[in-house]
């Protein structure tokens, strides 16, 4: 019989939307290699008792953002002994705090920009607006602390913008980042693999009209253009490459999660900027593009998921 695998999408995130794209993308690619797949849309209240109902014996988890990506879902199926895709408790949660991100990549010598932390108390205790500008040069990245998509995140390019810049982020989170904006070309690098073992995809450049990638950019079909692989020559690939893989490993992910990375027009330098435990699977997502560079077309790459986590046939 059959192995019975349930796509788990949608939800109350403000990411679900992107979420049932990839899932039912992930769905679709799954029947096309003839697997006993049904999709599932995430109702947290009654999960427990539909994941039981349809008796899954593997879940391949596309869910974006809260549940998905920061160890909730995980720490379920882990209690209900059910097998799934994407990383475990520890990394899900680490990597979807960008706050935690930041002191694991600094913990490990990983390059990444000079940030803060700011907590709402704070906030409304006192004027943030003025301690920022007296620590950071403008432009400065203001970041909800655990969203994705780019949801909560506003570069300021002028003193005037911070105020509302921090109340936009604050009404995503009670603590936030802010980070110093590194001006230059941004990369992402698929990671597939383990902690013991990680394999890297091509680069992909993202070039995009209005020089940032936001979630408009990223979701709307031509939107950003992806370079692959990206044209920074073998040494800077190599480097690249390498600390996208110390990322993967010393957040403890394991499948596939993409590193995303700055590097600067001034010295080429580049920065590790965040790491995403489950990346998106649409028709306009980096991972099947990096996928498809090396050679593996999506329905073998939802296969190679599902292998990395321990699926078998």
């Amino acid at each position: 019989m059959s192995k019975k695998i349930v796509v788990v999408m949608g939800g109350p995130s403000s990411e679900a939307e992107v979420s049932r794209r990839s899932g039912n993308a992930i769905l679709n690619a799954l029947k096309s290699k003839n697997y006993d797949a049904v999709g599932l849309e995430l109702v947290p209240e009654t999960f427990v008792d539909e994941i039981r109902e349809l008796k899954a014996d593997f879940v391949f988890n596309a869910l974006h953002g809260r549940f998905g990506e920061d160890g909730t879902i995980q720490g379920t199926l882990d209690m209900l002994g059910i097998p799934y895709t994407s990383s475990g408790v520890k990394a899900a949660a680490v990597t979807m705090d960008k706050i935690a991100t930041k002191h694991f990549f600094l913990s490990a010598d990983i390059p990444t920009p000079k940030a803060r932390t700011y907590y709402a108390y704070e906030y409304r205790q006192r004027d943030l607006a003025k301690e920022i500008l007296e620590e950071f040069s403008i432009p400065v990245v203001v970041k909800a602390s655990s969203q994705g998509s780019s949801i909560g995140v506003v570069i300021v390019t002028a003193p005037y913008e911070l105020d509302d810049a921090l109340a936009e982020a604050f009404k995503y989170d009670k603590e936030i980042l802010v980070e110093k904006y590194i001006k230059g070309r941004e990369l992402t690098v698929a990671v597939c693999g383990n902690e013991e073992k990680q394999e890297a995809l091509p680069i992909i450049e993202i070039a995009t009209p209005s020089g940032w990638y936001d979630y408009e950019n990223k979701y709307k079909v031509g939107g950003s253009k992806h370079i692959i692989p990206a044209p920074i020559g073998p040494e800077l690939t190599e480097k690249v490459q390498d600390i996208a893989k110390k990322a993967f490993a010393v957040c403890g992910c394991c499948g596939v999660a993409r590193v995303d990375f700055m590097m600067s027009s001034r010295n080429n330098r580049p920065y590790a900027i965040e790491v995403n435990t489950v990346p998106g699977m649409t028709e306009t997502s980096l991972v099947p593009d990096a996928a498809r560079a090396a050679g593996i077309e999506f329905p073998e790459l939802c296969q190679k998921i599902l292998y990395l986590a321990g699926f078998k046939d």
